[in-house]
């Protein structure tokens, strides 16, 4: 396999966009392949069978795509899926559940930690098994907080409503006086603004996306498939809405997206 060919990401939508943006600062010469599940957007509340189909059919057509490794950028994916498709599949996959729990295992001083996520991810208690492995002695706080997904995708990052919704979430995790706070989706760094100013700043907000970058360059590292070439042309892909994904896209990223092509996912 040839270390200059692409890596693939997926999402159920826009919220991947976040692990891209930190692959792309911490592997520059690497080309991602994004894909966003946008017409099935949200997957929180999806079965973990249709959450296992939709990302079989994703990585299929990934690897149409000759990609050499793939980041199930979907904490969702990651907790439903992830195991299934590493199973069926001969390259590299790496989600952003393990990378999370790891961080949130070096952030936290006082072992009270908080996690939110979608329902799906939140009911799975992945992360909670993770952090028990890990360090056995922290107490973990789950809560779901689904509307936050929708929200991220309509593009409300400021608006008040996203404000109000979030303070109902998390106040139920304030009385638990956490002091590190896991984004288990990627679409809530979308909105850390917001969280932050609802549980204060002595929470530390933990985005998995920066270890799940670290752990990707890691295992390129280790099979020698880093990409030697200075010019990555990323390339993305959506179910739906490809004009509004590459609105998005250009805001996350702070770069020009060229295009955005939509795709019948369902024919993989």
């Amino acid at each position: 396999m040839s270390g200059n060919t692409p890596i693939g990401v997926f999402d159920s939508g826009v919220g991947g966009l976040t692990v891209a943006r930190e692959i792309m600062r911490q592997m520059p010469k690497e080309q991602i392949i994004y894909f966003g599940d946008t017409a099935r957007v949200p997957y929180g509340s999806k079965s973990k069978e249709t959450i296992i189909t939709f990302s079989r059919q994703i990585a299929k057509f990934l690897l149409t795509r000759n990609v050499k490794a793939i980041v199930v950028a979907c904490n969702t994916a990651s907790a439903l899926a992830l195991e299934t498709i590493k199973e069926e599949l001969t390259i590299p996959v790496i989600g952003v559940v393990k990378p999370g729990a790891i961080t949130a295992a070096k952030a936290t001083k006082s072992g009270r930690i908080g996690i939110i996520g979608t329902e799906s991810t939140i009911n799975s208690g992945v992360y909670t098994q993770y952090l028990d492995k890990m360090c056995p002695h922290v107490q973990v706080f789950a809560k779901a907080c689904p509307l936050f997904v929708p929200l991220v995708e309509e593009g409300l990052l400021y608006d008040s409503v996203t404000v109000e919704i979030a303070e109902r979430y998390l106040n139920e995790l304030q009385g638990y006086d956490v002091d590190t706070l896991v984004l288990g989706c990627t679409h809530y760094p979308l909105i850390r603004h917001t969280i932050q100013k609802v549980v204060g700043p002595d929470v530390t907000l933990v985005n998995p996306a920066f270890e799940t970058a670290k752990t990707l360059k890691r295992v390129l590292r280790e099979k020698e498939i880093e990409c030697s070439e200075q010019m990555p042309n990323h390339k993305f892909f959506v179910s739906d809405g490809a004009e509004k994904f590459k609105s998005f896209a250009n805001t996350i990223l702070s770069c020009d997206v060229e295009e955005t092509k939509d795709i019948n996912i369902e024919q993989y």
